[in-house]
C-alpha cells in the first residue's frame, strides 16, 4: 500500500496532536511532521516535500494562505483546511483545497475527507467536485451528479436534478477536467453525463437525438458522435 505523506500545519499544540492521533489509526497516510506557524510550515514544505498538508487558516503571524502564497503553485502539496472560520471555504476552494474542515470536526468527518482526497492525491487526473454559489451559499457537487453541461459564452450551466448552476469557465476547459470514460462532448456547446443517457436515435448525417433520463433532447452532431456510435452498435 502507499502511504501518503503528511504535514499538520496548526498553531494549537493541542489540535496538532488530536490530528495526529486520528491519522495514526490510517494505515494509507503517514504523518511525516508538524509545524506551529507559517514560517515553519514553508521550511518543512520544503525540506520533507510532503504529499499532503493539513493547514490551518488562522495563525499568529502569517496564516494557511499565506503559506501556500509563498511556496508557490508548481509541484505544491495537497491541502485539505481545517480551521474554525467558516467564511474561508470559498477562497480555500479557490486555491484548489481539496476539503475544508471546520473545527471540532471529528473522525467520521476526516476519515470522509481522507476517502475522497486519497483517490485523488494517488494520481487521479479529473475533477472530480465542482464549486458552485447558489443563493448566497457554497454548493459542492460531484461530477458523477451532473446530467450535462452547457455553453454561455464565458460561462457553463451544469445541469443537475432537473436544476442547473452557472460556472465562470469555458465548455473546452470543463472537457479537459472531466474523465472521457463518463463524460463525451456531443455538440460544440454541449457535454454528456453518458450514464445520464436514456435513448440514442440516429437523425440524418450521422447526428444522433440524445434523451437523457430527466426528459432532455439534445442533438449530438457528427463531428462529436464518435463515443456515440460506439455505445450504440
Amino acid at each position: 500500500m502507499t502511504r501518503v505523506r503528511a504535514l499538520i500545519v496548526d498553531d494549537e499544540p493541542l489540535a496538532r496532536a488530536r490530528l495526529q492521533r486520528l491519522l495514526r489509526a490510517r494505515a494509507d497516510v503517514e504523518v511525516v511532521g508538524s509545524a506551529a506557524n507559517a514560517d515553519e510550515a514553508v521550511e518543512k514544505i520544503t525540506e520533507l516535500a510532503p504529499d499532503l498538508i493539513f493547514l490551518d487558516v488562522q495563525m499568529p503571524g502569517l496564516g494557511g494562505f499565506d503559506v501556500l502564497r509563498q511556496i508557490g503553485g508548481g509541484g505544491r502539496p495537497f491541502v485539505i483546511f481545517t480551521t474554525a472560520h467558516a467564511q474561508y471555504a470559498l477562497r480555500a476552494f479557490e486555491v484548489h483545497a481539496l476539503d475544508y474542515l471546520l473545527k471540532p470536526f471529528d473522525e467520521e468527518r476526516l476519515n470522509a475527507s481522507l476517502d475522497r482526497a486519497l483517490p485523488i492525491i494517488g494520481g487521479s487526473e479529473w475533477t472530480e467536485r465542482f464549486i458552485v454559489k447558489s443563493a448566497g451559499r457554497i454548493m459542492f457537487l460531484r461530477a458523477d451528479e451532473i446530467a450535462w453541461i452547457a455553453a454561455a459564452d464565458n460561462y457553463v450551466y451544469l445541469h443537475v436534478n432537473g436544476g442547473s448552476h452557472l460556472v465562470r469557465d469555458s465548455l473546452k476547459a470543463m472537457e479537459k477536467k472531466l474523465d472521457p470514460e463518463r463524460f463525451a462532448r456531443v455538440h460544440r456547446s454541449a457535454i454528456v453525463n453518458l450514464s445520464s443517457i436514456a435513448e440514442l436515435k440516429p437523425l440524418d448525417h450521422g447526428d444522433y437525438e440524445v434523451t437523457l433520463r430527466d426528459g432532455t433532447r439534445l442533438t449530438a452532431t457528427r463531428k462529436f458522435s464518435t463515443r456515440l456510435r460506439a455505445l450504440h452498435r
